[in-house]
């Protein structure tokens, strides 16, 4: 199964760039966050597709995933959380500091 594109919400505080996503159905362990030069990324597994009969089927439990590009001045490091099935992903600001991949819940 290809991984649904996620919407966002993101906007800009004194010290992160932040993004909000709904994840809908998984839990933090399924969750994954990689910040590389210029660009952050966010995925998660799916976590249930029993097979259903539905009558009505406009969306998917996961497989989730998201790329966007950083505004400048963005990069120095990255955090991420998962409540209420919203991801909110922090990316501070300062210089780029190498890439870095974080799984959630561990």
């Amino acid at each position: 199964m290809v991984p649904q594109r996620v919407p966002v919400n993101a906007y800009t505080t004194d010290g992160a760039f932040v993004i909000v996503a709904p994840l809908a159905g998984v839990a933090d362990s399924d969750v994954s966050v990689e910040l590389t030069e210029n660009r952050v990324r966010f995925w998660a597994e799916l976590r249930s597709s029993g097979p259903r009969d539905f009558v009505v089927h406009e969306w998917e439990y996961g497989g989730y995933e998201r790329v966007l590009d950083l505004p400048s001045g963005y990069g120095s490091g990255v955090e991420a959380s998962l409540t209420n099935g919203q991801l909110v992903v922090r990316v501070m600001s300062g210089d780029f500091a190498g890439d870095q991949t974080i799984q959630l819940g561990s």
